[in-house]
C-alpha cells in the first residue's frame, strides 16, 4: 500500500505569507525610518535652544472678544493691495498709508477707500510712519529704511549699521524730535526666509535709532528674537519693541533716569508683529497666529526644529495655526479687547481709526475694516 504525500500546501501558504509580511515591513517601516533617521544625522541645520524661562507661562486673556473678525469686516481694495503689512494714518489728509508686496507704498482715502499707487520702493515695504514734515518713512525688507517725501521721492537713508548691513528692515516709527526708531527683524535671513530664523532660534535681531541732523544709525539693543514692530509712547520717554520669535513686547527707555534700559511691557500667547498708538490710550498689536502646542513643542525642542526644514524640503512646509488678529492693550500693557477670527493667519498690523479698527495683513490682498459701533468685542462670560 503506497504512503500518503505529505500536504506541503499549507506550509507553503504560511511561508509566502510570512516571507511578504516581511517584505512588506521592510519596505513600509523599516527603511523608511532607516531613511529619516540618515537624513536627520546628515542634516547640517543646527538650531540653538531657545530661552525658555522668557516664554508666557500664563495665557494672557482680554476682558473682551470678538472672535468674528473677518467675518464682521468689510475688504478694502480688494486685489490692489497685495499684502498690506502696516498702517500709518494721516488724520490731516485723511489719508491711510500702507507698503505692498509689489513693492509699492500705497495711499489709501479714508472716506472712500480709493487706493492710489504712490511710490515705487523697489523692494519690499513693511513698516511705515510718518515724518514731521509731511514725508513718510518705510522699513523696507530689501532695501533698508527709506524716505519717501511728499512728492514721492524715494531716498536711502541708511542700509547697515556697525558695518553689519540688515537682512530683513521691518518695523519703524518717529519720535517728536525728529529721531527714527526702527528694527532689523534679522541680520541674517530675507523676508522670504523669515522661517529658517524662527527654526535656527538665534537672536539675529536688532532695535535701532536713525538720527536725521547727523545720519547716524546706532544698535540700541542687539541680539533680538525676530525683533519686528516698534512705537514711540505718546509721553515720549520710552519705545515699545515686539519680537516675534519669543512672544513679548519690551520696553527701551529713551528719556529719564532708565534710559538705555530694557523691561518687560506684555508677555503674549500668540506672535506679535506691528504694534501701533491710536491717540486714544491704546496700543494695537497685530497677532500673526494664535498658540499652537505644535510650535510651542518646536521652540522649546530644537531637535524638532531640526525635523521641520527636513519636512519641508521633502514633504510640507510647517504650517502656522490660525486665529490670528488684533489684540489692543492699555499704556500699562493690560489687556482690553480681542479681536480674532478662526480663518486668519500672519495679520500683521491692526489699529483704530475714527469708529473703525483697520487690519492688514503679510501676504492677503486686501486690507479688512470693522465698524466697532456694529461690532466691538464683547464681555467674556
Amino acid at each position: 500500500m503506497a504512503k500518503p504525500k505529505p500536504d506541503t500546501s499549507s506550509s507553503s501558504s504560511s511561508k509566502s505569507s510570512s516571507s511578504w509580511f516581511f517584505s512588506f515591513l521592510v519596505s513600509v517601516l523599516i527603511i523608511p525610518v532607516a531613511a529619516a533617521v540618515l537624513l536627520y544625522l546628515l542634516e547640517s541645520f543646527d538650531p540653538a535652544s531657545l530661552p525658555i524661562h522668557k516664554f508666557p507661562h500664563t495665557p494672557v486673556t482680554s476682558p473682551r472678544v470678538n472672535p468674528r473678525l473677518l467675518q464682521d469686516s468689510e475688504m478694502i481694495g480688494a486685489r490692489k493691495l497685495f499684502g498690506p503689512e502696516d498702517i500709518a494714518y494721516d488724520a490731516k489728509s485723511g489719508i491711510i498709508y500702507t507698503g505692498c508686496f509689489d513693492g509699492w507704498v500705497k495711499r489709501v482715502t479714508f472716506n472712500d477707500s480709493v487706493v492710489h499707487d504712490w511710490a515705487l520702493t523697489g523692494g519690499r515695504p513693511l513698516g511705515v510712519a510718518l515724518g514731521r514734515a509731511g514725508e513718510v518713512l518705510v522699513a523696507d525688507a530689501e532695501k533698508g529704511l527709506l524716505e519717501i517725501s511728499e512728492d514721492g521721492v524715494v531716498k536711502l537713508l541708511t542700509d547697515e549699521a556697525e558695518g553689519v548691513k540688515f537682512k530683513l528692515a521691518d518695523g519703524v516709527d518717529v519720535a517728536a524730535d525728529g529721531m527714527v526708531y526702527f528694527t532689523d527683524a534679522s541680520y541674517k535671513y530675507m523676508l522670504r526666509d523669515f522661517i529658517w530664523d524662527i527654526l535656527e532660534g538665534r537672536p539675529h535681531g536688532r532695535l535701532l535709532s536713525f538720527d536725521p541732523s547727523t545720519t547716524e544709525t546706532k544698535v540700541l539693543v542687539g541680539d533680538l528674537y525676530l525683533a519686528n514692530g516698534v512705537v514711540v509712547s505718546p509721553d515720549q520717554t520710552f519705545l515699545i519693541f515686539c519680537e516675534t520669535m519669543i512672544k513679548r513686547c519690551s520696553k527701551y527707555y529713551i528719556q529719564g533716569d532708565r534710559k538705555g534700559s530694557v523691561e518687560k511691557f506684555i508677555d503674549l500667547t500668540g506672535m506679535p508683529d506691528n504694534i501701533l498708538y491710536d491717540g486714544e490710550g491704546h496700543y494695537w498689536i497685530g497677532l500673526a497666529t494664535a498658540n499652537d502646542d505644535l510650535w510651542d513643542l518646536a521652540l522649546k525642542y530644537p531637535s524638532i526644529r531640526k525635523v521641520m526644514p527636513i519636512l519641508e524640503r521633502y514633504i510640507w512646509r510647517p504650517q502656522f495655526k490660525k486665529n490670528g488678529g488684533v489684540l489692543a492693550v492699555d499704556l500699562e500693557g493690560k489687556p482690553v479687547a480681542h479681536y480674532y477670527d478662526p480663518v486668519l493667519s500672519l495679520v500683521s498690523s491692526g489699529i483704530k481709526i475714527g469708529k473703525y479698527l483697520y487690519c492688514g495683513f503679510v501676504f492677503r490682498p486686501y486690507m479688512i475694516r470693522l465698524d466697532l459701533d456694529h461690532h466691538a468685542a464683547r464681555t467674556t462670560s
